[in-house]
């Protein structure tokens, strides 16, 4: 498919810079294919799903990780950014980095410094040691392990999406809002942000309904930015990001499945995580590794049964991905209905909740 296809205009004041509060009053568009659009809101969610479903969340926690510092070389520096995009070792990233195309192996970088030599926050140091064709670089930091997790905690900042980085600067508050209530594990450069609508009220509330909870963990990477730059579906290639579907949690919602209850996966992550994991017959395999699975329009979806996911980007893959569990047509109806109405979009936006097309 072409990915015009997935283009739409949307007006720059639909786009969310901060949550909503408390985060479950967001609105929900309600999308049934062949049925008329719902506009409820998150807190409405015990009442639009049933007794025996379960809700699969990513329990990833997201980290720091946009650093800032200088390149060294023959005796010059030049001011760099790197947003780490996914561990590959005890003292290894890969990263995109700006300015990208000049470094090559052997550069020493400097983070937590400025191009001054003025220390920000705090040394951390680390050698280029690869670079890839899709733009990522490998570097190969001095400190390693849990030394090296606290020391990107200092010198980093939350990577907050390019749209919404465009219009204000990073701040405090966004350590606490751009996290959710599931965060667990470290490793994420983006939240999964269909899980920021959660509350403790409204899980106890989903309890209540019968309604069970699961934890996924799928890192998201900083390739979750990038927009797609070809003009053929067929030729895009995912970056790779590391999950992991427990034993416990595929045996959990495999007897679901077997009761008759839905799997409503919370976010597009816990999606495709669960898809990478799932056999063709639909059941749910314990599964670790990466993933670079790529849905699109002609996907045979084989354990996601609904979706409760943001709104995306304009030929986003995730626009992509929606589409090819509702419809095309049916999701460009509701994004435009959501547009004409005021939603919210993207991280800090409103949400929709997605029945899969037959």
């Amino acid at each position: 498919m072409k990915v015009s296809d997935f283009d739409f205009d949307l007006p720059n004041d639909r786009i969310a810079l901060r949550p909503v509060s408390p985060r479950d009053s967001a609105r929900l568009l309600v999308v049934r294919p062949g049925d008329s659009l719902e506009d409820r809101i998150v807190r409405d969610l015990p009442d639009l799903l049933r007794p025996g479903d379960a809700l699969v969340f990513n329990d990833t926690r997201v980290i720091p990780a946009r650093l800032s510092g200088v390149r060294d070389r023959d005796g010059l520096t030049v001011a760099v950014e790197a947003t780490l995009h996914k561990r590959e070792g005890p003292d290894r990233w890969s990263a995109f980095m700006k300015p990208g195309k000049r470094l090559k192996a052997g550069d020493r970088v400097r983070f937590g410094q400025g191009s001054d030599a003025a220390c920000l926050t705090g040394r951390l140091d680390a050698t280029v040691v690869g670079k890839s064709d899709d733009g990522l670089v490998t570097l190969a930091f001095d400190l390693s392990g849990p030394v090296l997790d606290d020391a990107i905690r200092e010198a980093g900042v939350m990577p907050l999406p390019p749209y919404i980085a465009a219009q204000r600067p990073e701040d405090d508050r966004d350590r606490s809002d751009y996290q959710t209530v599931f965060a667990r594990e470290d490793g994420s450069v983006a939240a999964p942000t269909a899980g920021l609508h959660f509350t403790p009220e409204l899980l106890e509330r989903l309890a209540a309904r019968g309604v069970s909870t699961h934890a996924v963990t799928l890192h998201v990477g900083a390739g979750t930015f990038l927009p797609v730059k070809v003009e053929d579906t067929a030729d895009h290639r995912m970056h790779a990001e590391t999950g992991e579907v427990s034993a416990e949690t595929a045996q959990a919602l495999n007897a679901v499945r077997a009761g008759g209850g839905r799997i409503v996966c919370v976010g597009t992550t816990s999606l495709r995580l669960l898809e990478s994991a799932a056999d063709e017959d639909g059941t749910v395999r314990p599964w670790r590794g990466d993933t670079a699975i790529f849905i699109t329009p002609g996907y045979r979806f084989r354990a996601a049964d609904l979706l409760m996911t943001n709104f995306h980007l304009p030929k986003s893959t995730l626009f992509m991905l929606v589409s090819a569990f509702s419809g095309l047509d049916t999701m460009r109806a509701a994004y435009a209905h959501a547009i004409e109405t005021g939603y919210r979009f993207y991280s800090y936006g409103d949400g929709s909740l997605l029945f899969r097309a037959a």
